[in-house]
């Protein structure tokens, strides 16, 4: 089962303040990547629990956040929807979308499941490039805000929607807590360590499977809703497996299968892309080598190398105290 330690928490303290201190100093092109950042956290959340929890790699997390984004903008402009009911039909619809995938996907493993969600990941691509109620390859734009104006929150002003967007990035966080300390999380885990087993108990796989990854869709989905608001513009890149494989990226730098590693990845990345690009427009290449040394140190991301270490460092501590103490011991029990 899931759980926090010292560390953890002290990471997470760390990474809020520095993302409030960052929204209340920050000018605005700083307060634009500071969203960036807090919206591609909410993705790599949802990529995290399938992939690091589940073992199921996914290629089609970008297109998930894309049919969001998709769903809340068509919903809102076309339709004529309130936004906060677009935004809540938008995460259920790709839950919907993500629960499919996941019971389509439930029997394939490692290649395979990798090749079968990229291939859904590009058909939706496809369609909504061709598609004219999509707009095409010219996307769509007039994507509104929420109003907020009741409870005195302008969100079209960017550092309040960037607070907004890390609330809901700690809501995000606390529910995938929730969601892997639940029954279906302690499934979850036994069907990642000995599916048969699991399956020989009578568990029904394919359904923990396609329910995991519906809720990790609406969770997709919720970041494709906030990216959508942030731009006031999408595009069918927003459904590319470029961003997929991106997000993959910094789940990997970030620490897999830990909660905490990705959003220090999506903030190392973020900022990295930005710093770089300023010097080259080859700073893919940078990240790349950056990503080859990560994978090949075994030390699952940057999050995972300061936890372990972190981790000798106490057990070096409990031993050297055990050490002084057993001479006392000795002398008492003569």
């Amino acid at each position: 089962m899931f759980r926090h330690n010292s560390l953890r928490y002290a990471v997470l303290i760390l990474l809020a303040v520095a993302a409030l201190f960052q929204a209340f100093t920050a000018e605005y092109f700083g307060l634009e990547i500071l969203t960036e950042i807090l919206v591609l956290a909410i993705l790599v959340l949802a990529l995290d629990i399938v992939a690091g929890f589940a073992g199921m790699v996914s290629l089609c997390h970008g297109a998930l956040m894309g049919v969001g984004a998709y769903a809340y903008a068509l919903l809102s402009t076309k339709a004529g929807v309130a936004p906060p009911v677009a935004m809540a039909g938008a995460v259920a619809l790709t839950g919907v979308a993500g629960w499919v995938i996941g019971a389509v996907c439930s029997r394939s493993h490692g290649i395979y499941f990798i090749m079968a969600t990229l291939a859904f990941g590009q058909m939706a691509y496809s369609y909504v490039f061709e598609a004219p109620v999509f707009g095409g390859d010219d996307g769509l734009g007039g994507i509104e805000r929420l109003d907020l104006s009741l409870i005195g929150l302008d969100l079209n002003d960017s550092r309040t929607f960037a607070v907004f967007c890390l609330a809901v990035l700690g809501a995000v966080y606390g529910a995938s807590v929730l969601i892997l300390r639940s029954g279906l999380g302690r499934s979850l885990s036994g069907v990642m360590h000995n599916e048969q087993r699991m399956r020989a108990l009578g568990l029904t796989v394919w359904r923990v499977k396609a329910d995991v990854f519906g809720l990790s869709g609406m969770i997709a989905g919720l970041a494709g809703v906030l990216a959508a608001q942030h731009i006031m513009f999408i595009s069918p890149g927003l459904l590319s497996w470029t961003v997929s494989g991106e997000a993959l990226v910094v789940v990997i730098l970030g620490g897999l299968g830990t909660l905490v590693g990705p959003l220090v990845g999506a903030a190392a990345f973020v900022v990295l892309k930005h710093e770089l690009s300023a010097v080259t427009t080859y700073w893919h290449l940078v990240v790349g080598v950056i990503l080859i040394a990560v994978v090949m140190s075994r030390a699952n991301g940057i999050f995972g190398w300061i936890e372990a270490r972190w981790g000798a460092r106490i057990d070096r501590r409990v031993a050297d105290a055990t050490r002084k103490q057993q001479p006392g011991e000795v002398v008492n029990d003569a």
